[in-house]
């Protein structure tokens, strides 16, 4: 199953609380817990749950409703980055979250490739009509 990018923020941050705890990181140089507040991780958690109840039965689906479903994703996310001043999905976010988007689809029997083919893009640009961050 696809992990989500939360997931991995969330550790890092353990990881570097653990880290300062037992004095193995200066903390002028713990920035985790800075560029994922709670809220931040919150709010991309409460979209990417709403994008996970809308996975299943897509294998069956036109086109229309996959790029349906990823178009709802992408825009509620960049709603999510707007209100953290543009700034909550920086490069490696960012290209977790696409991963976590392409990976959850080919989970639920989704042929990406196809799918991009079909539309004249590359894989990873399923997600460029409508993303910000």
């Amino acid at each position: 199953m696809a992990e989500r990018p939360t997931t991995n923020w969330r550790d890092g941050i353990a990881k570097e609380a653990e880290e300062l705890a037992a004095g193995a990181l200066d903390p002028e140089c713990a920035c985790m817990a800075g560029l994922f507040p709670e809220e931040l991780l919150t709010s991309t958690d409460a979209v990417l749950d709403i994008f996970e109840r809308e996975l299943p039965g897509l294998a069956e689906a036109d086109d229309a409703q996959i790029f349906g479903v990823v178009e709802r994703v992408v825009l509620a996310l960049n709603a999510v980055n707007e209100a953290h001043d543009g700034s909550a999905y920086e490069t490696d976010e960012r290209e977790q979250l696409c991963d976590f988007i392409d990976q959850s689809l080919t989970e639920h029997g989704v042929d990406i490739v196809a799918l991009a083919a079909r539309h004249g893009l590359g894989r990873y640009q399923i997600t460029d009509t409508w993303r910000k961050w």
